[in-house]
């Protein structure tokens, strides 16, 4: 149904009516166009009814809060990258997690959690969830003590695969078995995985969580988590995101759409630089041990071998020493590499890894200094010139 317009409008009114068709002839761009909008119009009072009606089974386009045709996009592409369902979008990856947490537990649940997480989930474990009456213990990083720590009222087994700093794997086949049996819900955090290199949900996992801010967006200039899953788990998690609102900003979404077209060159030669350094340092006296799973060497390289399909730019390694000052003295010599949070960008970061603080099941007692380097895509040759140069200077 069209609606009258004034024949003659004043000027006030027409800056604000003029130019607002989203309808243009010709072609359709590379990538869909950000789409700015909180209000959302219809033509009449019936059809905005009825797609309010719709909204919580479809995808329909209704008000900014639940999402826009930009981010719609971006779900679209990462659940396809991912294997799942349907993706939900946040605007960190911090975000994506606690909203798993919420939306799957309630008080008086019981989750394990896998001893070599993200430590800022750990904070919200014993923060939020604590105070909130869920009860939390850490397992293994390999799962091989979950029988002797899980409860009757466990609902939730947590994993990160792999793990933060040191890439410890897990054998996700036997945990989705082992959760399937038990009736738990498998959650895995797959940003090391980026839906490219690792698919925990075709291995069984029911949910799978990515910080988009990493490999995804590539380029160290947008913060934004996922969460895909499979049907089962779908629509509850839609529930609860629409109940808290939770929502990204087109121009965000835009963003980690155009960095995800460029994603599989970018891990090829994050992976290719990497595993250059990775054996260069292997052979430097100051080094014990260097973490890469696609290292033979790495205890749980058969794993990597079976379920993933490359690695990427994160190594770590240790120092034959303990100090932590040898480690702050190396990191602060070197040129190339930033030192910063996160990973995932074209850049290299160095920081150091406090394994300490990060492992609670796993002894790191004994262990050397560790540093974590993130490898990007400068010269490999020119980054080992600044590691030489950090360990003799």
């Amino acid at each position: 149904m069209s609606k009258p317009l004034l024949k003659k409008l004043r000027p006030q009114t027409r800056l604000l009516k003029s130019g607002t068709a989203p309808v243009y002839q010709g072609g359709k761009a590379v990538n869909p166009p950000v789409v700015r909008a909180s209000t959302v119009l219809f033509e009449t009072v019936e059809e905005l009814a009825s797609m309010r009606a719709r909204r919580n089974d479809e995808r329909i386009f209704t008000y900014g809060a639940r999402g826009n045709p930009t981010a719609f996009a971006l779900e679209d592409a990462v659940a396809d990258i991912e294997g799942g369902y349907r993706t939900r979008l946040f605007p960190t990856g911090l975000a994506a997690i606690a909203m798993v947490f919420t939306t799957y537990l309630k008080p008086g649940d019981h989750v394990l959690i896998a001893d070599c997480v993200y430590q800022p989930v750990r904070h919200f474990a014993e923060t939020f969830m604590r105070q909130f009456g869920i009860e939390v213990t850490y397992f293994s990083a390999d799962g091989s003590d979950i029988a002797e720590k899980a409860r009757p009222n466990t609902k939730m087994l947590y994993v990160e695969c792999p793990g933060s700093l040191v890439y410890e794997l897990c054998d996700m086949r036997s945990l989705a078995t082992l959760a399937t049996a038990n009736g738990w819900l498998l959650v895995a955090d797959n940003t090391w995985g980026s839906g490219l290199q690792y698919q925990p949900l075709a291995l069984g996992a029911d949910v799978s969580i990515m910080a988009a801010t990493k490999y995804l967006g590539g380029h160290s200039d947008v913060m934004m988590g996922t969460v895909t899953t499979n049907e089962k788990a779908w629509q509850q998690l839609a529930i609860m995101t629409d109940a808290f609102g939770m929502t990204v900003s087109p121009d965000d979404a835009y963003l980690v759409l155009r960095g995800i077209r460029t994603l599989a060159a970018r891990l090829a030669l994050h992976e290719q630089h990497a595993l250059k350094i990775a054996h260069w340092l292997r052979d430097r006296p100051e080094v014990a041990r260097v973490f890469c799973p696609a290292l033979p060497d790495h205890p749980d390289h058969a794993i990597w071998q079976r379920d993933c399909k490359g690695t990427n730019g994160l190594i770590s390694f240790e120092f034959v020493r303990a100090d932590q000052q040898v480690a702050a003295s190396f990191v602060n010599r070197l040129g190339l590499f930033g030192i910063g949070a996160s990973w995932g960008g074209f850049e290299s970061l160095a920081t150091i890894a406090d394994m300490k603080a990060a492992r609670s099941v796993t002894d790191w007692s004994n262990s050397g200094a560790i540093v974590r380097l993130h490898i990007g895509l400068e010269d490999p040759d020119d980054l080992i010139e600044d590691l030489t140069q950090a360990f003799t200077g």
